[in-house]
């Protein structure tokens, strides 16, 4: 596939998704932005517009499926989209325990976000036959974490669902990756009270998920050792892993933790 000249990008006003925004930003190239912080997007389209990119952004949570696809259907309209990152998302924690509304915020950002923001926009590229999709996911995806529940479930059905996605869509041109970083330094990251393992900057990150998506890779999990690891564990008996993931820090519960963008 050609470099993308027209990509949307889901939570895109921090971590991640703002590095993803600046490592496609360049002339010639449409971005079409959205985070639920106002102030953070316009930085990030204010570095991209640095960059040469033109660059649309739009406050939007991506639960609100209504507002979500009619803007994404707008941008569509205005160019063909080229390329689409489902990359918004939230985290929590279980210390004091991992409530209902806090389970339900999760899946509703996390998986439902990811849906509110693919769905609207394959119909369209079917019709065109080509265009690419990529969803982001974790490493968390392989093993439930007794830590994070909700989010490793939520970015479990997210990979599964992208894996599917890539061979029911590939008989109408479209690409599909799944993305499955490791600890990447994020805001999300921050509030994290114990030490992160292989910990990669925001920018070695996107700059290696751009890199992927050009050669079209179908699972884009990184870094190796800990993808590696976390797939063998996924493939142990409970019996053998649960006292392992037992002795795990508990995630914080902060409460602005699960106001932020997904960026890991």
């Amino acid at each position: 596939m050609k470099d993308p000249g027209s990509i949307l990008i889901t939570g895109a006003s921090s971590g991640l998704g703002a590095a993803l925004a600046a490592a496609y930003a360049a002339p010639g190239v449409a971005l079409a932005l959205t985070g639920r912080n106002e102030a953070r997007l316009e930085a990030t389209a204010e570095r991209c517009r640095g960059n040469g990119a033109d660059v649309t952004a739009a406050a939007l949570d991506v639960a609100d499926a209504g507002a979500l696809g009619g803007w994404i259907v707008e941008v569509d309209e205005r160019g063909p989209l080229d390329l689409v990152i489902a990359n918004a998302g939230i985290s929590g924690g279980t210390a004091g325990g991992e409530g209902e509304e806090q389970v339900r915020s999760i899946f509703a950002v996390n998986l439902d976000g990811a849906m509110n923001t693919v769905l609207p926009v394959v119909p369209r590229m079917q019709a065109r036959r080509r265009g690419q999709i990529a969803l982001m996911s974790s490493l968390a995806a392989f093993r439930g974490l007794p830590g994070s529940p909700a989010y490793s479930a939520s970015k479990a059905a997210v990979k599964t669902w992208g894996e599917a996605l890539r061979g029911a869509l590939k008989r109408d041109g479209i690409e599909v990756s799944v993305i499955c970083p490791g600890f990447v330094r994020t805001p999300m990251t921050a509030v994290n009270p114990y030490t992160m393992p292989m910990l990669m900057d925001a920018a070695a990150a996107a700059g290696l998920i751009k890199r992927r998506l050009a050669r079209n890779h179908g699972r884009i999990a990184f870094p190796w050792p800990m993808y590696a690891l976390v797939w063998f564990l996924g493939a142990l008996p409970p019996a053998l892993t649960d006292p392992l993931f037992a002795r795990l820090p508990e995630k914080s519960s902060l409460p602005e933790q699960t106001n932020l963008p997904k960026q890991t």
